[in-house]
């Protein structure tokens, strides 16, 4: 009989490329921190203090009780992939068929199901920076080259089209693009997604939109990528339920691309989760066919705590803040950045470093 032993871990070298998204680690050590009766203030986790509102709830209680309690196809229920292409047609104002659909568990899964299945080991994947760290994170962890594209202050955390194209080159495979983004709230005008889609030319160079902040604008208006002429057929669409409607506990988000695309994505949503909790595809329903004034009253909400945020974070001697025109977080610099998250740390306040700044920049921002 063999005695059982405490040998080495044999990690997959992949391993060591995976990253990570530092809010859950702060989030967990908050929470640690408010079982033990202390009075935590959460600044860490991207989303909504809102609860769902309450049509959705309903609606997913009463999908339970009629039984959407089993397996679904692993590209989503049709009856929600219809609802979706119909929201997304209206609002990209291009064609949209249910084959185009995919729904998952959260956005997260498009992002690395994207990138799985497009690039590889020589392949270059553009993504902003500062940015969501998981763009990065899965970029490195399937061999890929990460290349950053840096996001302006001066150009209220927009990217310089003029930079993005001089990155571009034989090797680059997939682009990212992210607006409203994460986490400065910076947005893409009109003007510059026609010139991304200029850069890119006639280019077989796919393109990975996240939008899943796209009704959270508080200045100007959404563009999306998919809207240019010629770019549908190269556009993934990312959005979701979590943000807009208050539901990230609920894990649901969903892609739009070619319809030959989005089998292997399902393919890969078979391979790893099956499908979506079918009563949440029905809540889903539920939250893009009816109100959406609770949309409006947490959008405003939003907006007025933003120009408290801003204001008062610009009166603080040494820091500096653009006013973000979407998203709920602001991006504050200064030199002293660090030792102000210490102080901040020390009154029990939970706030996540923004892991992805660019190495070049002197300059540190916090979410």
């Amino acid at each position: 009989m063999h005695k059982a032993a405490h040998e080495e871990l044999r990690l997959a070298k992949r391993m060591a490329r995976l990253g990570t998204e530092t809010a859950f680690e702060v989030l967990v050590k908050a929470k640690a921190l408010e079982a033990q009766g202390r009075g935590i203030i959460h600044l860490e986790i991207g989303e909504p203090d809102f609860d769902t509102p309450r049509n959705i709830v309903d609606a997913g209680c009463d999908a339970l009780h009629k039984g959407f309690t089993h397996y679904g196809p692993s590209a989503g229920l049709m009856e929600l992939r219809q609802v979706i292409a119909q929201y997304v047609g209206e609002t990209r104002r291009v064609n949209v068929t249910p084959e185009e659909v995919v729904v998952v568990p959260g956005g997260k899964p498009i992002i690395f199901f994207t990138i799985l299945a497009l690039a590889e080991e020589g392949d270059e994947v553009i993504y902003p920076n500062p940015g969501f760290p998981i763009y990065e994170s899965m970029i490195n962890y399937v061999g890929a080259k990460a290349v950053p594209v840096r996001l302006r202050e001066e150009l209220d955390f927009r990217l310089d089209v003029n930079e993005l194209a001089a990155l571009i080159n034989d090797r680059t495979k997939l682009i990212i693009l992210n607006s409203p983004q994460n986490p400065t709230g910076g947005v893409l005008e009109k003007k510059d997604i026609d010139a991304i889609a200029r850069a890119i030319g006639d280019r077989n160079i796919a393109v990975l939109s996240d939008e899943i902040y796209s009704r959270l604008i508080f200045d100007g208006e959404h563009h999306s990528i998919m809207s240019i002429d010629g770019m549908k057929e190269r556009t993934i669409l990312l959005d979701g339920f979590s943000k807009t409607y208050a539901m990230t506990g609920w894990r649901m988000g969903y892609g739009v691309m070619r319809p030959d695309l989005a089998t292997h994505i399902a393919r890969l949503m078979t391979n790893s989760s099956s499908c979506t909790a079918s009563f949440t595809q029905i809540a889903g329903i539920e939250a893009l066919c009816g109100p959406q004034e609770s949309v409006d009253v947490m959008r405003a909400e939003f907006q007025k705590r933003r120009d408290i945020m801003v204001g008062g974070l610009n009166k603080i001697k040494g820091f500096s803040c653009r006013l973000p025109k979407g998203h709920f977080w602001t991006t504050p610099a200064s030199q002293r950045c660090p030792a102000r998250l210490s102080a901040i740390s020390a009154k029990a306040t939970c706030v996540s470093a923004s892991p992805t700044q660019s190495k070049t920049s002197k300059k540190h921002s916090i979410e």
